[in-house]
């Protein structure tokens, strides 16, 4: 049966087992040998991970086509205005590539583990808390759509993929997901 292994990846933690320095690894954390990630969450992003053994598992959950829903969420520089959030929603010009659209609201500040370090704190500058709902997945797709819309990222949490969710786990810590073959 393949193994599925659902892990709460730190911040400054890169999405590969070999090594990085100065980052930490995926192998600092999951002691287990011949599962690699099914897809990829940046250094300074926290939170799910899925890692498997099996293939075409891995290519399943991680394809574009699987159009899985991944679920951030986003302490972002400032106060979310309609419009603003309403751009997300429709789908965000980044240059390269129009977003398809994201289920986007305001979400009350999510309890938590403290990152280390800390994200900065500007008296004069409030934050508030995005949950973003997304089927892609391109390079930093999240932090790039926040910041076309004049809310730039300043944490980054993804808290589901398809049916698996991140909650009871502190970073670094993973668990065995018991399916037979499934995609997320």
């Amino acid at each position: 049966m393949p193994r599925l292994i659902l892990l709460n990846k730190p911040f400054d933690t890169i999405c590969q087992f070999s090594a990085s320095p100065p980052h930490a690894t995926l192998a600092d954390w999951v002691p287990v040998a011949g599962v690699y990630p099914a897809g990829r969450l940046d250094t300074d992003s926290e939170g799910m991970v899925l890692l498997t053994d099996h293939g075409p598992l891995q290519h399943a959950i991680a394809h574009p086509a699987a159009k899985a829903p991944k679920t951030y969420w986003v302490q972002v520089e400032g106060t979310p205005e309609a419009e603003q959030l309403e751009q997300l929603r429709q789908g965000v010009d980044l240059g390269d590539f129009v977003t398809q659209p994201a289920s986007v609201r305001i979400l009350p500040e999510p309890e938590l583990w403290p990152r280390q370090p800390p994200v900065r704190f500007r008296k004069t500058v409030p934050t508030h808390w995005l949950e973003i709902i997304i089927s892609e997945g391109k390079n930093r797709q999240v932090r790039r759509m926040t910041a076309a819309v004049g809310l730039p990222t300043l944490r980054l949490v993804r808290a589901s993929m398809g049916e698996h969710v991140l909650e009871g786990l502190l970073p670094g810590q993973w668990r065995r997901l018991h399916r037979k073959l499934c995609v997320v």
